[in-house]
Formats: structure tokens, sequence, C-alpha cells
């Protein structure tokens, strides 16, 4: 029997972390021997997070005071800037997932405008591979630093990738109308996120195209696309813990939408691709690594609406990274990730 991959958990007091640690927890060949959490250093999981007392975890501890020199592959689930500066120190042998934005971004400039700082790890951004892995997955296999998509990022590039490789929309008129959770967001206390604050209210926020994730649809649709594509994308936040909905609008033939989407993703087996004309919902991909997407006829003529629903926090963030991961280590591809969606 094949010996379990030894992992560390850089930032495992988030919400990414603990939701990587759920994951792993019943994953077969994956056993954690290291998590960090700077603040909670010495803290036992169980503090941090109640729900995962049953397992037999490492006590939280500093980066510094960690040995990775029997780690196979290390999730860094840090904040944007700290990342690039942790993982720059980390052996250069170490295999990485990092979730945070630090190295999702090829042009070091693109990175300064979007995040407002210069990169501080340039060798490392250099090697990085984008880790949408039904896109990039022979890429991720042979990576050593691998780059996590924003949770946004990811679900309209599920809706839209297939169709701009078959030239099948108009580039210049592509609308991403999405909704998240507030899990998004982080831990961190933020007044906005309070519950009196967010209950029983929705609100758009980074409006006029000021989201961070539209630098990777702008790096990624223009890739594909051989010349500049800019979409229009506005999120919202609902009062959700968990769940991203976006209603794409484009010009195109529905049904031509529809069958792309069929032959794009028939050998996928985290995307479903609902009957035509029917749309989903995020309760049914709550807690999963599942990503449903509906496609349906606008009543004008010559547009249509691609409807996708993803977990932010399983397939948006911390089930994308463990796909990654299981790649990297040559492991199966869907190993520790068929768990069914929790409903209701």
């Amino acid at each position: 029997m094949a010996t379990p991959k030894n992992i560390a958990i850089l930032g495992a007091s988030g919400y990414t972390g603990a939701e990587l640690v759920r994951l792993i927890a019943t994953h077969p060949m994956m056993n954690i021997v290291a998590m960090s959490a700077e603040r909670k250093a010495g803290q036992e999981m169980a503090e941090v997070f109640p729900h995962l007392r049953h397992l037999d975890l490492p006590t939280l501890a500093k980066i510094d005071q960690i040995d990775f020199s029997d780690v196979d592959l290390c999730f860094c689930a840090l904040p944007h800037a700290t990342s690039q500066k942790v993982i720059a120190s980390l052996p250069k042998a170490l295999k990485i997932v990092d979730l945070s934005a630090d190295f999702r971004l090829r042009d070091p400039e693109e990175y300064a405008k979007w995040y407002g700082g210069q990169h501080d790890a340039l060798e490392c951004q250099a090697e990085a591979v984008y880790g949408l892995t039904e896109f990039y997955r022979s890429q991720i296999k042979a990576a050593r630093l691998v780059a996590g998509t924003g949770c946004n990022a990811a679900t309209g590039q599920y809706a839209l990738r297939p169709l701009i490789a078959a030239e099948l929309i108009d580039l210049d008129d592509i609308i991403i109308d999405l909704k998240t959770g507030v899990s998004g967001a982080g831990r961190a206390l933020k007044e906005p996120f309070l519950h009196a604050e967010l209950s029983e209210g929705a609100f758009p926020y980074a409006i006029g195209g000021t989201h961070r994730h539209l630098a990777e649809f702008d790096q990624e649709f223009s890739a594909i696309a051989g010349r500049p594509v800019k979409v229009q994308f506005t999120p919202t936040l609902l009062p959700a813990n968990r769940g991203i909905i976006a209603n794409v609008y484009v010009k195109g033939d529905a049904e031509a939408i529809f069958k792309a989407f069929q032959k794009a993703y028939a050998d996928e087996p985290f995307i479903e691709i609902l009957p035509y004309g029917q749309a989903p919902s995020t309760r049914h991909v709550r807690g999963s690594n599942y990503c449903h997407i509906g496609v349906t006829a606008d009543r004008l003529s010559g547009r249509a609406m691609i409807v996708v629903a993803l977990d932010n926090l399983t397939k948006g963030s911390s089930g994308q990274a463990l796909q990654n991961a299981n790649l990297m280590l040559g492991l199966p591809e869907d190993m520790g990730l068929l768990s069914a969606p929790v409903f209701p």
C-alpha cells in the first residue's frame, strides 16, 4: 500500500484553511503534519474551529517553527502580499498550491495595478501555473507552484472559456452579474459583514469595473481570443455563508452554446451541464467540489444566458486547490473530492 503524502497548511485559521482540513480529513493519501496560524499559534484547531474537534491534528504553529524537510506539498492560505514573501522563503523543491492572488497574474505590472504594490517574488511568479484545473491540467501535473484562481474568476471562466475558444459569442458584449456568499470576504472582523449589517439585504460592491478578479478575466479571455477582451462584471454580496451564482449574458445562439458546453465538459468529473433551459442553484452545490451550469435562450433573438453555480470555499478555492494538489502528487484528480453536496 502506498504511503500517504505529508501535507502542511499555512494560514489554517481562515475559512479556506479550515475547508482544506475538512476535505483532507477523509483523503486516503494525505496526512496533515503541520499547520500555521500566526495570531493563533499555540492553539489547537478545536479551539479555533470546534467543528473539527473530532480530528487528530497538529497544534497550530508559526511558520518559522515548521520543519518542511518531510513535507511533500504545502497549501498556502495566507493573505495577498504576505503569501509571496512566505513562498519565496520556502524550500525550492517543495510543491506549493497558493490560494492567494499573489501568483495569478503573469504580468508584474498588472499585479501592481490591481493589488497596489510591487511583486516581491518575481522568480516564483515566473514558474507559477494558473490553477483552473480543467484548462491547465497538463501544466499543473508538472508544476512546483500552482496559483489558485479567484472564486469569482473561476465561476466566470467556466461560463465563458469554451465559448470564446469556439468563437460562439460577441466578445465585445459580455456581462457577468454575480452573487456571492459572505465567506468569500474572509474571517477577519469587518463592519459591513456583521449580521445586523448584512442580514436581510444584498448590495453590489467593487462597482464600475474595480474588482480585482477582473484582472484574471482580462488575462485569460484575451489569451484565448488572441486580442483584448474586457467584460462587464459586478459582484453582489448575499446574506448567505457560502455559494456563488453568476448570470452571464452573451450574444450568441443558445443551442450552439449548450452543445459547446456538453462537448467541452463531457469528461470533467466536477462540471455538470444541466438540461437545456434549466438553471442551477447554490443550494445544490453547497459544500462540494461540483460546478453546475445551465443555458437558456433569451426572448431577444440571438441572446443567451448562462447560469453557473459553485461553492466559493470548495470548488472556488480549497476544493480546487486539492484537485490541483492531487495532480501535482500523481494521485487521482478526484481523490477526496467526491462527497455529495450538503442539502438542505
